[in-house]
């Protein structure tokens, strides 16, 4: 007997992405906060200090769980180096055109001898309701797709009024964590929906993210 392999959908833990917000299948809620960096190496010794000790009170005054994430990508330049031959063809200007092309070939020699990677830096900020509360969201999205023993007419409006409620609840949380972040320089905001689906379609699909990058920048 052959057994049917697993889809993506099925192995994946998130749900759905809705209003900015990452609802997974146990009913709890994500939301993905894209953060700056900073060069704490070029600080002085009284603004690392400073970093430090403003960093650690941000973790100690936090009363949730986070989790924080660097996503590390080889630097793709091949849409840059195609504005600049493209930029070279129109130049008039026989000495620009030339160092448009002695720069584009300083860039090709610089990439192709070292893996320059690019980082992302996100803190995931979760929401977790009760198990009586999963259960009666459930019971009402059920009810509301027509799959329960009765068809509730309120059951949608409920499972909105759900949403609205925790969407709340985590945005607190969300607004906690950029204040937080600012007191030590650290620029940051949410990803939207369209962000979100973004992000997860070139984390699960890298090489088809790529291409589909690839052909917008042409």
């Amino acid at each position: 007997m052959a057994v049917q392999a697993a889809s993506a959908q099925q192995l994946l833990s998130i749900d759905s992405i809705k209003e900015d917000v990452v609802v997974l299948k146990d009913g709890s809620f994500r939301v993905l906060v894209m953060c700056s960096s900073i060069n704490f190496a070029l600080k002085s010794a009284e603004e690392q200090d400073a970093i430090t000790y403003q960093y650690q009170n941000f973790l100690n005054s936090l009363d949730f769980p986070i989790q924080i994430v660097t996503l590390s990508r080889l630097l793709n330049i091949a849409p840059y180096l195609e504005t600049l031959k493209s930029k070279q063809k129109e130049e008039d200007n026989e000495y620009v055109k030339i160092q448009i092309g002695e720069y584009t070939e300083f860039i090709q020699t610089l990439v192709g001898s070292a893996n320059i990677m690019s980082k992302t830096f996100y803190i995931i900020i979760p929401y977790s309701v009760s198990v009586l509360e999963q259960k009666g969201f459930l019971s009402s999205a059920i009810n509301t797709l027509g799959l329960g023993s009765g068809k509730d007419a309120n059951s949608e409006k409920d499972v909105h009024a759900l949403f609205e409620e925790h969407k709340l609840q985590i945005w607190q949380r969300v607004d906690t964590i950029i204040e937080g972040l600012k007191s030590f320089g650290v620029r940051s905001a949410p990803l939207n929906t369209e962000e979100l689906v973004e992000l997860f379609y070139g984390l699960y699909n890298p090489t088809e993210f790529e291409k589909t990058v690839a052909a917008a920048s042409e």
